[in-house]
């Protein structure tokens, strides 16, 4: 069903093109993340890791050096190594970082451990080796502490030098007056036990939740080092879901105009064959590709340029056909009038007169069935269906060419009398006597009529004859207007060509088929039209039941 429908097709690729447009995004953004995560944590560790290596840089031995880190470590309460450099191994990208003298995070998903490594001053071969498998809110109260025992070296000059270092952080560090800060009673009263405090603002900006680190500065009771406000990781800030918003619409929109462009090319060609088909060229058909609607609109514009071919060549025939036709009995009737213009002899005269009286009556006749083709030539004639016994048109046939002496023997075949079959009886009949009337102009003595409902379930009426038959080359020619295989246009032949072509127009505008073949019991021709014996119907339920008519719509082949 999906493969018959380009709507549905369009619908279901719709649905799995959002689908991977949105796994798409999750897979971006988790990549797109996981570096920030990773520039987060270098971002927060830089620098600590600056102070860190200052501190360390300022122990005059070895053994001092090892007895500050041991220290650092009890503070923080994370394990601190002290190890050499060739013991690490370094990708260049992290050996940059080292001699910029910030720090190298590598963090273990699995077990959301971080191990950081730290370069010191003036110690090329060592590092700093931690271990953070937790960050505690001890942990974050410490930090400070690292700052203030650099500043110590600068008495007076806190700030300036805190300036100077600024480029190491991400984030704000400053010593500001306890006043400016939005603090309570309480939070005042920690600071002034030389307490450190954390200070959360949850904000509904771009930054969103902040922390800021207040520690009290020794030295001073109105002044405190702030470090911060450090903004939490966001894993979606606005402008990350702005641009994978916008991507996402962007890869969207490209799939669905690969989902289109198979319909506009298709109703390229359909129109660039239409415009073709208005300049007169119908030499041109569509590609039927699938079982789609486009391919449907492709068939029937195939099948409306053949019908169209169709009838103009038959137009040109007819007009063609029609004009040869005209001409013979014209001549005649022209011929007889000149010879009753010099022939006194009334006998003779009378002749004439019945000869040209035939003239004018082959005339009426080649005019009737000229306008009977033309027709059923047209592009949908109104056909009135009803139901009819098929016994008794075949009995009103043969009845009716019996009375025209005709000197053959036609035999009508048994069939059950009460056999219905949904036809218009006026074209119904008119297949028959084209058919019998056929027969019996080619046959030697004998005919054969038949009906009923054949294997397939199709109702079908069948003449045969005992003449000469017609040649297997030449069975779909004979049923073209005005094509006769003895070429004869003399009125010992009878006809114009016209009675198998129509009976081709009618059997069509049935919903069936005529066929031409050898009898198998007569050794002539049989022919064998078929149709389908019921057509669909629909009650009329605007009547009442006394006034129910059936309504029967065409059905093309």
């Amino acid at each position: 069903m999906f493969k018959h429908s380009i709507f549905l097709r369009i619908y279901a690729g719709l649905v799995i093109l959002v689908v991977l447009v949105a796994l798409f995004g999750y897979l971006l953004v988790q990549i797109i993340n996981y570096q920030r995560a990773q520039e987060y944590r270098e971002s927060l560790t830089d620098g600590i890791a600056f102070i860190i290596s200052e501190g360390v840089a300022r122990q005059p031995n070895a053994q001092q050096k090892i007895d500050w880190i041991s220290d650092a470590s009890d503070l923080l309460e994370l394990p601190i190594y002290y190890v050499k450099s060739d013991k690490v191994e370094l990708t260049r990208a992290e050996r940059r970082r080292i001699n910029d003298r910030r720090a190298v995070v590598r963090w273990d998903a699995q077990t959301s451990v971080a191990y950081i490594v730290l370069g010191l001053k003036d110690d090329p071969d060592h590092y700093l080796y931690i271990k953070a498998d937790n960050l505690t809110e001890r942990q974050m109260k410490a930090l400070p502490v690292f700052i203030l025992d650099y500043l110590v070296y600068y008495p007076g000059q806190e700030k300036e030098y805190l300036a100077k270092i600024q480029s190491h952080f991400s984030y704000p560090i400053g010593i500001e007056s306890v006043q400016s800060l939005p603090l309570d009673s309480e939070q005042i009263g920690r600071l002034r036990l030389d307490h450190s405090i954390i200070l959360y603002r949850d904000s509904a900006s771009i930054r969103g939740t902040t922390i800021s680190i207040v520690s009290p500065i020794p030295s001073s009771t109105s002044e405190v080092l702030v470090m911060g406000p450090v903004p939490l990781f966001n894993w979606m800030p606005f402008q990350l879901a702005a641009g994978i918003t916008l991507l996402s619409l962007f890869v969207l929109s490209l799939g669905v105009y690969g989902l289109l462009l198979p319909l506009q090319r298709k109703l390229r060609e359909v129109s660039y064959a239409l415009n073709k088909m208005k300049s007169g060229n119908l030499s041109m058909r569509l590609e039927i590709d699938g079982k789609d609607e486009m391919a449907l609109l492709a068939s029937s514009y195939n099948k409306m340029s053949d019908h169209i071919q169709r009838l103009i060549e038959s137009q040109r025939e007819l007009m063609r056909a029609v004009s040869h036709e005209l001409r013979t009995p014209v001549a005649r009737i022209r011929f007889a009038m000149e010879m009753l213009a010099d022939e006194d002899d009334y006998e003779y005269r009378l002749q004439q007169v019945e000869q040209i009286d035939k003239d004018i009556e082959a005339l009426n006749t080649l005019i009737d069935e000229i306008m009977t083709y033309a027709k059923l030539e047209q592009g949908t004639p109104s056909l009135d269906f009803e139901q009819v016994i098929l016994y008794d048109v075949l009995d009103q046939v043969v009845v009716e060419t019996e009375a025209l002496k005709t000197q053959k023997k036609i035999e009508l075949l048994p069939m059950p009398e009460n056999f219905v079959v949904d036809a218009e009886r006026r074209y119904l009949h008119r297949v028959i006597q084209n058919l019998v009337g056929n027969a019996i102009r080619y046959c030697d003595e004998r005919i054969v009529v038949s009906g009923g409902l054949d294997y397939q379930g199709q109702a079908y009426i069948c003449v045969e004859d005992d003449g000469a038959g017609i040649p297997e080359e030449d069975r779909q020619r004979i049923f073209e207007a005005f094509s006769r295989l003895d070429d004869s246009r003399t009125r010992a032949s009878g006809g114009y060509g016209l009675g198998l072509s129509i009976v081709s127009r009618i059997a069509f505008w049935f919903g069936g088929t005529i066929t031409v073949d050898e009898s198998p019991t007569l050794g002539g021709a049989r022919f064998t039209m078929s149709w389908p014996p019921h057509r669909y119907r629909k009650k009329n339920k605007h009547k009442s039941s006394d006034e129910h008519k059936e309504e029967v719509p065409l059905i093309e082949p």
